[in-house]
């Protein structure tokens, strides 16, 4: 096990910062039990770090700060089954290349490839395509030290109703060590980017989600344009996408941080210059594996909000969000993504019992988001929406309990878990009203 000294920690856009006591790298499953009996002795709290995406203070603390960095990489494939045994501390990128390496990929995945597999899962990360749950749904088993430094595994035949609770769970209910995913073998695909009128997109969405398996949209504020992704199997095998992926990367990176510093300086120029981005979106068509192929370099920093809907009501939502942004005059230039996911049945998945439509909106970093945010949200809660456990959102529990109906369930079996609240920071202890 290797500890680290304090240190200023913060996440990936700097919206949040915190002191550690301390970094510890466990190396074995009992080095995670050990850390948390340690914590329960001192009564200090703990938080999981996996690659410091989420945009709320989720791994915020002031004790020990837990990397499971050390416990990482594919650790079986049981080709019968069609499952893969993880470390939770391997990141989504290097899981892909181990999986192909194999023969296999994972079903779907969300956008950027940088989390660690645990990070993702456990805060409800998603992809799109109505056939497809968010990430967490590929879990079959999980290998989980409890708060009381006891070790259960659970699935969905075992444990069943801590399955459904620990799935996603912010890191609440103990330290997931190791997953058994689903896996398939891996197919071919083709990637498609285009510049469609929004009008198309309100006649077509119907059928652009049902037709294609992975499908995307972005609004762009101020601007007729969409950009529509789609993502398909397809029979042709020759891989023609690493000059077109270096050419989309710089263009929405290079190009975008121009334009962005731009709107940055100069706010005004916020709604000309998402008319440009929009005018400016690439007809691209690439093909290869899919784990090159789901995730984006992004290295242009942002502020993020995204909220959970249902499905049947994403037209009549974005359309009420466009309207708003041209009538409040938002200095807003990033685009707005649009996302499609098949119901689960974790306890505070954004998406449990319900098909959904994810919408998030972002803003530039060192740009003010608060006013922007704040109406945009007021208009998804109107919609029941739930937001995202990793993005900026106001709920409070009151809020919370009428849009995840099963929130107290969860709450009340963390509460039996972790009696001593070591998994509870500051943050979620708000959030929750724990303690």
């Amino acid at each position: 096990m290797l500890p680290m000294k304090s240190m200023l920690w913060k996440n990936w856009s700097g919206s949040v910062k915190f002191n550690p006591k301390q970094v510890i790298y466990p190396t074995t499953i009992e080095d995670v039990v050990n850390i948390v009996s340690m914590a329960n002795s001192e009564r200090k709290k703990i938080r999981v770090v996996g690659s410091s995406h989420s945009f709320t203070p989720l791994i915020a603390t002031n004790d020990y700060l837990i990397s499971l960095d050390n416990l990482s990489g594919v650790i079986s494939i049981n080709k019968e089954e069609q499952t893969a045994e993880v470390w939770a501390g391997t990141k989504l990128e290097q899981l892909g290349f181990e999986l192909y390496e194999s023969g296999y990929s994972q079903e779907n995945l969300g956008d950027i490839n940088v989390q660690s597999i645990a990070g993702a899962f456990l805060t409800g990360t998603h992809g799109t395509g109505v056939n497809h749950g968010i990430l967490s749904t590929q879990i079959e088993e999980m290998t989980v030290v409890l708060p009381s430094g006891d070790i259960i595994d659970c699935s969905k035949t075992k444990n069943t109703d801590l399955f459904r609770a620990i799935g996603v769970s912010l890191g609440l209910l103990g330290i997931v060590v190791k997953f058994k995913i689903r896996i398939k073998p891996a197919k071919t695909y083709r990637y498609e980017s285009k510049k469609v009128n929004t009008d198309e997109i309100y006649s077509n969405l119907s059928n652009l989600k049902k037709e294609n398996e992975h499908f995307e949209f972005y609004l762009f504020p101020y601007s007729n344009n969409v950009q529509i992704k789609l993502m398909n199997e397809t029979r042709t095998k020759k891989h023609s996408f690493k000059f077109e992926k270096w050419k989309v990367a710089t263009l929405e990176n290079k190009a975008f941080w121009f334009l962005s510093e731009f709107s940055r300086n100069f706010p005004k120029s916020s709604p000309q210059i998402s008319k440009i981005s929009g005018s400016s979106v690439p007809n691209t068509n690439m093909i290869g594996p899919s784990h090159e192929l789901f995730a984006t370099t992004r290295n242009v920093k942002f502020n993020e909000m995204e909220y959970n809907i249902p499905a049947e009501k994403m037209d009549e939502a974005i359309l009420e969000i466009q309207e708003e942004i041209q009538n409040k005059k938002f200095n807003v230039h990033f685009p707005i993504e649009c996302r499609f996911v098949k119901e689960d049945n974790f306890l505070i998945s954004p998406a449990s019992m319900r098909d959904s439509a994810y919408i998030a909106i972002h803003m530039y970093k060192g740009m003010p988001h608060q006013e922007y945010f704040n109406r945009i949200e007021e208009i998804l809660q109107s919609y029941i929406g739930r937001p995202h456990w990793g993005k900026m959102h106001s709920m409070n529990l009151e809020k919370l309990n009428d849009v995840y109906p099963q929130l107290s369930n969860f709450l009340s079996i963390r509460s039996q878990l972790d009696k001593n609240d070591i998994f509870a920071n500051a943050y979620l202890s708000k959030l929750f009203q724990i303690g």
